[in-house]
């Protein structure tokens, strides 16, 4: 299955576009949730969780997304449900507005970019 990466993780959109397409943003966590969720609602199917690890979504300013490239002819009934639960649950976290350090951002980074590469290894296998 063709898919895509939607992120605002710059580690992720230059580590990642010579091997997949990668839509980055420049935006909020919460953006990056709504974006998919506009792309599902057009028929695209999820192909990660949106709260994939343990990092809360107030704790990192970082998410990554893989979803099908081609929309199917209707709405994923279960890609919608999902997408639209990860939405209210970082809803219910309050944004802090931290101040990270360039280490610490770094860091963040990183850790979104294991979590996607896990999935794009795993969608590569299956074909």
């Amino acid at each position: 299955m063709e898919f895509r990466i939607i992120t605002n993780n710059p580690a992720v959109q230059q580590t990642c576009e010579k091997d997949c397409t990668i839509e980055f943003h420049t935006e909020t966590y919460m953006d990056v949730l709504v974006r998919v969720r506009g792309l599902v609602q057009q028929g695209c199917k999820l192909l990660s969780h949106p709260l994939s690890g343990s990092v809360k979504p107030n704790e990192t300013p970082y998410k990554s997304v893989m979803v099908s490239v081609k929309a199917g002819p209707s709405v994923d009934t279960e890609s919608e449900l999902i997408i639209e639960e990860c939405i209210t649950a970082c809803r219910k976290f309050a944004d802090l507005h931290r101040q990270w350090t360039d280490s610490v951002l770094r860091d963040f980074q990183y850790i979104d970019y294991t979590l996607i590469s896990s999935a794009i290894a795993s969608a590569k296998e299956l074909g």
